[in-house]
């Protein structure tokens, strides 16, 4: 097993200090990806609103909680049972929103509102690992660092006997998850947008898959 799968097997618990470095990962890994090319304002400057509202959302939503896991070149930013998907303090949501609209741009914006309504929707109400964004660097996709990273990381819900739940918005990410043990439900995207499929994975050992 090379450097790099073996840090992707056995990844670290990330701090507030690598809120940039996962910022720009993250920006690297979706900057192409189909919703969010449909969300994201066109120009030169996308990519670098794309950093700061991964490095917001990192920074007050993710890191704190614990979740987020990290090797050379990927990431998983999980949320645990019990933590809300969404801010819900006023502080927290306007320290969001700037970085949103600039990330959306004015032609865009009513874009966004209209998805997170959707994904606050159909969130599942039991209690389950949700894994935010995952992401690997497009230099060293195809190396197994995600299949290597997403293991690694769902014996979180494995050891708390948990399902885990995701909503994946790159169809070529589906067999990855798939490999995982996550099952595709349905697509929640709003209409004339690229797909977001809800996909749940349920606690091993347990033969509930209910939500």
């Amino acid at each position: 097993m090379s450097d790099l799968l073996a840090q992707a097997a056995a990844p670290r618990r990330a701090a507030v200090t690598d809120t940039a470095v996962l910022s720009r990962l993250f920006t690297a890994a979706f900057l192409s990806d189909p919703l969010f090319d449909w969300i994201a304002r066109r120009g030169p400057k996308r990519a670098q609103a794309l950093e700061r509202f991964f490095f917001q959302l990192l920074r007050l939503r993710a890191i704190p909680f614990g979740e987020v896991w990290m090797s050379e070149g990927a990431a998983a930013a999980w949320l645990p049972p019990g933590a809300e998907p969404n801010p819900e303090g006023l502080f927290e949501q306007m320290q969001l929103l700037l970085p949103f609209v600039r990330l959306c741009g004015l032609a865009r914006l009513g874009r966004g509102p209209a998805l997170a309504a959707l994904i606050e929707k159909n969130h599942p109400a039991s209690p389950h690992f949700y894994l935010t964004f995952f992401a690997v660097a497009p230099r060293l996709q195809g190396r197994g660092l995600g299949s290597a990273l997403l293991a690694a990381t769902l014996k979180r819900a494995d050891e708390r006997a948990m399902p885990a739940y995701l909503e994946n918005s790159n169809p070529k990410n589906a067999r990855l998850y798939e490999r995982a043990g996550f099952v595709a439900r349905r697509n929640i995207a709003p209409p004339g947008s690229p797909p977001l499929i809800t996909m749940w994975r349920p606690a091993q050992g347990s033969s509930s898959e209910s939500q």
